[in-house]
């Protein structure tokens, strides 16, 4: 090398070393992700995916109309959920007793509702992170991140539905239990459709095919049949999770629900509900899903959300929710109870 350089002129060196330099300061080009296809050629959306996080559906009101906070701003919230985290996983004096239990346990639990404690819990550890921004809601129109006032209907709609599960015959028997103590459905809103995370359980595994894409929910065994390029069913015939009807637009799959049974309401959301969903593999690890819910008879607005479903390693477990639901039949001996009591004051007055 020392003897070529030598025989080389000034500028011929010259030009040797700039070509080397330049060669050495050449950015590499990544080459470009390009979203995977199935055998059959479709965007491959198949894996077992989590979409837990610690932001909220409904945005703090404290963040206003504030989508978007700094990386600071979400480590901040991220820290301080982890020290409430080990403070409520310190183990419980054996010594205290049900009436010693903290006012409010976090999770929006309080009282005596605190024996459903942290260990149950497994909300994920981070805020929402969609495209490098840190998330306030998982709600992004209205623009407050809230859900939209109700109209006069779906207010009256709501009252309904909260007087039948709390009033005086609200416990008279299973039919007029919520749909997730009775085992038929998540609670929530965690099946869907929107698919919301959760308490715990968030893990959803999607399967393809030619004409369908198969959503499996752990929470509650839901199991969403989306038929591809399908004809809705009748408006008579009214499903668990309404009719959902998918096509490939380019890479993204977009899903139109309808067809809601009456007693299946997100936050007083009728059967007449129309719901869009939109799932783009962005990455090979994330899946940006979107959704909008529109029920002008109950609410004043539609109702737009985002949200990230990251890839796992978690093994989806089975719900065995009937085999373990302890909770129903104490609610309704509970009642029994309360009945009985109540008779037997009734009767000592006499």
């Amino acid at each position: 090398m020392n003897c070529l350089l030598k025989l080389m002129g000034p500028c011929a060196l010259a030009l040797f070393a700039a070509q080397t330099l330049s060669a050495d300061l050449e950015p590499r080009v990544q080459p470009v992700w390009k979203v995977p296809r199935t055998d059959l050629g479709q965007p491959d959306l198949q894996g077992i995916w989590t979409n837990a996080t610690l932001t909220p559906v409904e945005r703090d009101t404290k963040f206003g109309t504030k989508l978007v906070i700094s990386e600071q701003e979400a480590l901040a919230l991220e820290s301080e959920n982890t020290e409430f985290r080990d403070e409520q996983n310190k183990p419980t004096d054996p010594s205290l007793g049900i009436e010693d239990l903290p006012k409010d346990c976090g999770g929006g639990f309080s009282g005596v509702n605190c024996g459903y404690n942290n260990f149950w819990v497994d909300p994920g550890s981070h805020l929402l992170t969609l495209n490098g921004e840190r998330r306030t809601s998982i709600i992004v129109s209205p623009d407050n991140g809230r859900m939209p006032a109700p109209t006069p209907k779906g207010q009256a709609r709501m009252m309904a539905l909260y007087a039948a599960y709390r009033g005086k015959n609200g416990a008279d028997g299973p039919e007029v239990r919520p749909l997730g103590e009775r085992c038929i459905l998540s609670f929530d809103s965690s099946a869907g459709p929107p698919m919301l995370p959760l308490l715990y359980n968030n893990i959803y595994q999607i399967v393809q095919s030619k004409d369908v894409v198969l959503i499996h929910v752990e929470m509650v065994h839901d199991v969403r049949m989306v038929r591809l390029n399908a004809k809705p069913r009748p408006d008579a015939i009214r499903q668990w999770m309404g009719d959902s009807i998918g096509h490939w637009d380019g890479d993204t799959l977009v899903i139109e629900t309808a067809n809601f049974r009456k007693d299946q309401s997100y936050r007083g959301s009728s059967e007449n509900t129309k719901i869009v969903e939109r799932l783009t593999r962005v990455s090979p690890t994330q899946i940006f899903y979107e959704f909008t819910l529109e029920d002008p008879e109950n609410f004043s607005a539609p109702i737009k959300g985002e949200l990230a479903f990251n890839a796992t390693n978690e093994k989806i477990y089975e719900y065995a929710c009937h085999e373990g639901n302890y909770a129903l039949p104490g609610i309704l001996a509970g009642a029994r109870e309360e009945e009985r009591v109540a008779a037997q004051k009734a009767a000592d007055k006499k």
